[in-house]
């Protein structure tokens, strides 16, 4: 978790110079953080002082002093990621990437059809918090994206059409599929499933029946072998 909540506010603790985490963080007037050492060889390689971030152009030079507090949670921070147990939730090979990780990437645990893109655990927050995002789609987290991208209107696939045989987008209904038999994907995977289902079971069924009559035939053999040996001794003792 503690691997999470860095991730989480990682770029709040990132220094926009050297893009790694903070080493004796400087808080200037327009509020961002640097490095000391960064911002310091920042300003003495320009002619003007001016935020690497926003740009803001400062008169004179501003006194750089340590931000003691910003120092201190980080480090409080990176010793508790430090002592904490190794984290389950890094990608593996085979495991869909957080795209909003920076540096170790997270698995994601969400994708989203409508941000085209995959979340983890922290970075998926939004979704389910901001009024803007609650409607967004969010699906299991998914590497194949851009296939379910309309690729006439770069739309998200939702619907099937039946005549068609075909997965579309919701501009392709009104352009191309006016009239045609159509169904949510939702719809079509289930009705898939069901045949499937059947076509299993159907399939089961006969293996079933097969080795019955597979089984009653070798009994068959099995019979005719003893029936056959009874006869042959019966007639050599007859001989006898």
């Amino acid at each position: 978790m503690a691997e999470a909540q860095l991730c989480g506010l990682q770029d709040e603790f990132t220094c926009s110079v050297c893009q790694d985490t903070l080493t004796d963080p400087v808080t200037i007037l327009c509020g961002h953080n640097f490095c000391l050492k960064c911002l310091t060889d920042c300003w003495d390689q320009s002619q003007e002082c001016s935020c690497p971030q926003c740009r803001h152009t400062f008169t004179t030079r501003p006194e750089l002093n340590r931000n003691t507090l910003l120092n201190e949670v980080i480090k409080k921070l990176k010793k508790t990621a430090l002592s904490s147990p190794p984290s389950q939730n890094y990608a593996g090979p085979g495991d869909v990437e957080c795209d909003f990780c920076t540096g170790k990437k997270l698995r994601a645990e969400k994708s989203c059809l409508t941000c085209m893109a995959s979340y983890c655990e922290a970075h998926l927050q939004p979704h389910y918090e901001g009024d803007a995002l609650q409607h967004h789609k969010l699906v299991d987290s998914d590497r194949n994206l851009k296939e379910k991208l309309c690729e006439k209107h770069q739309k998200s696939l939702e619907m099937f059409c039946k005549t068609d045989e075909m997965c579309i987008c919701l501009m392709c209904v009104v352009t191309e599929h006016d009239g045609h038999e159509k169904v949510t994907l939702e719809t079509e995977r289930e009705e898939k499933e069901k045949q499937l289902g059947a076509t299993l079971s159907d399939i089961k069924r006969r293996l079933e029946e097969r080795e019955k009559t597979l089984k009653q035939t070798r009994r068959a053999m099995e019979e005719m072998k003893v029936s056959g040996i009874g006869r042959q001794h019966f007639t050599s003792k007859r001989g006898e």
